[in-house]
């Protein structure tokens, strides 16, 4: 599918620039190093073993380790190991201990910043957690690291379906290994929910760069992948393994609800045959233009609150985790090293064999930006949207964009019509537009009903009456922003339209701050948004900033109440990625409106 670049806001440092694995932050925690060890002894922190003849229970610095369910049992083992063995820091001992919860609960949880976290080091599967938990900034602070482990992404089979598609001798492109497995439904593919798991995510943007490849209407290509994997998609990567038909005798060939080949890790299809026997073991393909790696950073969590025996014990585990025993420790769960690297004998007992690439260098990392985009795509394909499109239309947005030979308008209007290209048919949006005495007394006025973008319309479909009415949008010479009671008319009209089973949101754009004096005020304006917002029915308010002179700050103030968000663009042509981007980020888990 095309590729769009969202704001230098949701940029993050060094992703996509080719060199596998995933950023390396050696700089940022040996920064943190420094600064411990300003405070005490670089040869205790780096080596841990100073001893002042103290018990361990007595001097012992304990903390957390927030870990992904996979690596969590590993990771645990060398903390054990680590108390049994006395493992020192600046003299204490080092009792760690070690929490499995998903990456996504975790991400979302220091995303919001309403509590304090009770743990210091977080271990996500994939360095992609890392930007959503970063969110806008507003949440709770972390500092990642270097990875300790890695695990690429593959395709797993039963026997008899891997057999079908000619495993292990046949090799195929995410694309081909696609459109292979689900021609003629010749093998049922399931996957975790992209918006929940790093497996299912990477897996999907690898699928989608890989399609472009290919060249031809490749967003379709992406778009029927997704709505076959949601038809079979699972909460989390266990419980995707748990949908896997059980052997190989027949038994359960013909049963729609068994899945015959998943997207899964390495190591977790690892894990599942070291449990299984003959035809319950997994066979793996490994796509020949490359397997992204699942990375698992090292992330201090809140850091500015950790004591100085804390910071120093935490540095002290990272690099315990490094060492030669804790590496054998992990690949002996399964794990390759931090490059991709890993033993003949770990991939046969993940369900590798020659000639499959299993061997080749990792694929490039994708960007945020792409991972962002298919996340987008992901919620609108497969929870259809139900959008009302409102319009700034006031005077100021006939200013011309700095180079560009273009208006705000102009190019807000390109914007949209190229944003209209990435919605199915099945999606509903409609349009409306406001400027101060638009429509007598009215601030606002709608131009084009809310409808199914597949619908007939005169002269052709809804999609095509739409993308004429973002063409004919004008600005209205005198008119300046109201933009607060259209906000409160916007709402009620799609709470009052809801439907149910799809993403109901209404997107504001506006390139100013509110201008009628007549209207509501700010203050009533939020209050009556809280008021009727309704859980069961939620409809989040996506609105958009346009340029320099529109508010981020005030329309994030309005947005947040109904468990929507703002969002500020300066170029009006980053539009329609961000509108991407924030109904993915509003569609993740339903989040219910703020108090």
């Amino acid at each position: 599918m095309g590729r769009h670049s969202l704001p230098d806001g949701y940029a993050t440092d060094g992703s996509g620039d080719g060199s596998p694995p995933r950023r390396r932050r050696t700089v940022v925690i040996a920064t943190m190093l420094v600064l411990a060890v300003a405070a005490g002894t670089a040869v205790a922190v780096q080596g841990g073993v100073l001893s002042f003849s103290k018990s361990c229970e007595d001097s012992a610095v304990r903390l957390t380790v927030m870990a992904s369910p996979d690596i969590a049992p590993a990771v645990r083992a060398v903390a054990d190991k680590a108390r049994t063995d006395e493992t020192r820091s600046d003299g204490h001992c080092l009792h760690v201990q070690v929490v499995a919860r998903d990456s996504y609960k975790v991400a979302d949880a220091l995303s919001a910043g309403t509590r304090t976290p009770d743990y210091q080091i977080w271990l996500p599967d994939s360095d992609l957690w890392l930007d959503r938990a970063t969110g806008s900034g507003d949440g709770i602070p972390v500092v990642p690291g270097d990875s300790i482990a890695s695990s690429p992404v593959t395709l797993a089979l039963v026997p008899s379906a891997a057999k079908a598609l000619g495993w292990p001798k046949k090799k195929y492109s995410w694309a081909e290994l696609m459109a292979s497995s689900m021609e003629s439904d010749k093998v049922r593919l399931g996957a975790a929910d992209p918006g929940r798991s790093a497996t299912g995510l990477l897996a999907l943007t690898s699928i989608a760069a890989s399609s472009d490849k290919q060249g031809g209407d490749s967003d379709t290509r992406v778009a029927a992948t997704a709505k076959l994997l949601a038809q079979r998609t699972s909460d989390g990567d266990t419980q995707v393994l748990e949908t896997l038909a059980q052997d190989s005798s027949g038994a359960e060939e013909g049963n729609p609800q068994r899945n015959q080949a998943v997207l899964l890790s390495e190591q977790a299809a690892f894990a599942h045959n070291a449990g299984s026997t003959g035809g319950g073991k997994l066979a793996l393909f490994y796509p020949k233009d490359g397997t992204p790696l699942l990375n698992y950073p090292y992330t201090l969590v809140n850091g500015k609150e950790l004591s100085t025996s804390e910071s120093r014990a935490a540095l002290r585990f990272m690099t315990l985790l490094g060492e030669e025993s804790a590496q054998r420790t992990l690949e002996k769960h399964g794990f390759r090293t931090t490059d991709g690297t890993a033993g003949e004998s770990l991939v046969s007992s993940a369900g590798g064999r020659k000639p499959q690439p299993y061997t080749a260098s990792p694929a490039t990392a994708p960007s945020a930006a792409e991972l962002q985009e298919t996340l987008g795509m992901w919620t609108i394909t497969v929870q259809s949207a139900r959008l009302t499109t409102v319009v700034d239309a006031s005077g100021s947005m006939a200013t011309v964009v700095p180079g560009r030979n273009q208006s705000r308008m102009d190019v807000t209007k390109a914007s949209l019509i190229q944003a209209l290209g990435q919605f199915t048919p099945n999606d509903e949006i409609g349009l409306w537009e406001f400027a101060t005495t638009l429509d007598g007394a009215k601030d606002y006025r709608r131009l084009v009903p809310t409808a199914r973008l597949g619908d007939p319309a005169k002269g052709g479909t809804h999609r095509e009456k739409l993308a004429a009415a973002f063409a004919a949008l004008q600005p209205v010479p005198d008119g300046a922003t109201g933009l607060y009671d259209t906000t409160l008319a916007a709402y009620k009209e799609a709470q009052s339209t809801y439907v149910k089973g799809k993403f109901n949101a209404v997107v504001i754009l506006t390139d100013g701050s509110n201008q009628d004096d007549n209207s509501i005020s700010r203050s009533g304006l939020i209050a009556e948004l809280k008021r009727i917002a309704d859980p069961e029915r939620p409809v989040p308010l996506l609105a958009i900033a346009v340029g320099p002179d529109a508010d981020r700050e005030e329309v994030e103030e309005i947005a947040k109440v109904t468990g929507g968000g703002g969002y500020q663009v300066n170029d009006p042509a980053e539009i329609q990625a961000v509108i991407l981007q924030a109904v993915m980020t509003a569609g993740q888990g339903g989040r219910a409106p703020q108090e």
